[in-house]
């Protein structure tokens, strides 16, 4: 057909991008509702009690999808096609309601019973917990405090340690010390919420050079419905991005940003400290090579603030933000270092020539 099939193909996504209802329909894998509550609704993928038990804990301001973003980009499907038993915990949306939530709404409660109710589901047994940035830091804290919950092991995606290490977030961390805790308390107050429009905005700040060169980006490939496809999957993905509440984005700015408690090893949240030396399983930490919001430094902190853990690995793999979970090498880089970690979370630091134990293990990106 040549050039007048590639004009063709060109026309069917210009309308369909622009005009109709997308190159291809918004992605969901099958799943069943096992529980559900307020900031709390707990999937299952595959059949129940399919094998041993995976809890998939998505960040706050960012949609559960990020697990499921479309096929081949999917590691809900990954693990349920490994026969793991997979759920996935939702929080929904946030608005100017829930401006009273913490860290401690999640790490105290939703969490914890999220975790429960999966075990419980699956016969008694400990769970394995991934998650991604933020969900990461949710599931540390989660550990730290709850040290009796039946949890086997923790992987975290692109989760932040040491904030310090974060370039773009210098000028935030010096205003921050620079205005005090009391006028951003008076902020915080004010709003209520970050909405979700500035949390969208926030995002794709962070891709500048992927927002200005888009329209190039689409004018290039409008003849390949596979690479828009993926494109429209990730606009999807911003798109329904929701706030943060009013509090748990001051203890985040505070605590977790200006202070850089999660690099200390101890989290403060009013008078009550977190230690996450009280952590006792294994943890695995991925950081993608090309990661603006948590860059490999500020990842591989993880390795000197979890003294209890019998095992700590970490991981650099090919990848931005969420193209380390999602993206299309992710399947033979960040899940198969996951799916091997899960097979034996005790197993010794793979160590390559030259390479001692605990040293930073780099993996090819695979096409």
């Amino acid at each position: 057909m040549g050039l007048s099939g590639t004009a063709q193909r060109a026309l069917r996504n210009a309308w369909a991008l622009f005009v109709g209802d997308g190159i291809e329909p918004p992605h969901a894998t099958a799943s069943a509702v096992v529980a559900d509550g307020p900031h709390r609704t707990l999937r299952r993928y595959g059949e129940p009690d399919a094998g041993a038990p995976v809890l998939l804990v998505p960040p706050l301001a960012a949609p559960a999808r990020c697990y499921d973003l479309r096929p081949g980009q999917s590691l809900v499907q990954h693990l349920v096609d490994a026969g793991r038993s997979v759920h996935v915990l939702d929080f929904g949306t946030m608005d100017r309601s829930d401006r009273h939530l913490g860290f401690e709404h999640w790490v105290d409660d939703i969490v914890p019973e999220a975790i429960a109710r999966v075990s419980e589901l699956c016969g008694g047994r400990d769970v394995d917990l991934g998650a991604w940035s933020l969900g990461g830091t949710l599931c540390l804290l989660t550990a730290a405090a709850h040290p009796g919950l039946p949890i086997r092991s923790i992987t975290a995606f692109g989760t932040p340690i040491d904030y310090a290490r974060i370039p773009f977030l210098g000028p935030a961390r010096h205003l921050g010390r620079a205005v005090g805790e009391p006028a951003l308390t008076a902020v915080t107050h004010l709003l209520g919420s970050v909405p979700a429009p500035l949390v969208q905005i926030g995002y794709r700040a962070t891709a500048l050079e992927r927002e200005l060169t888009r329209p190039w980006f689409v004018a290039c490939n409008l003849a390949d419905a596979d690479t828009l496809a993926r494109m429209e999957a990730i606009d999807r993905f911003q798109a329904d991005m929701p706030g943060y509440p009013g509090r748990l984005f001051h203890q985040m700015a505070m605590r977790i940003t200006v202070a850089n408690d999660l690099a200390t090893g101890r989290v403060r949240f009013d008078d009550r400290t977190i230690d996450l030396a009280d952590v006792s399983v294994p943890v695995l930490a991925l950081g993608g090579s090309d990661d603006v919001l948590a860059p490999v430094p500020a990842v591989e902190a993880i390795r000197r603030v979890l003294p209890g853990s019998p095992h700590v690995r970490f991981e650099v793999v090919p990848g931005s933000h969420l193209g380390l979970l999602a993206g299309l090498t992710a399947c033979g880089t960040s899940w198969a270092h996951f799916t091997a970690f899960l097979d034996d979370p005790s197993a010794p630091v793979p160590t390559g020539p030259g390479a001692s134990v605990g040293d930073v293990v780099r993996v090819p990106e695979f096409s």
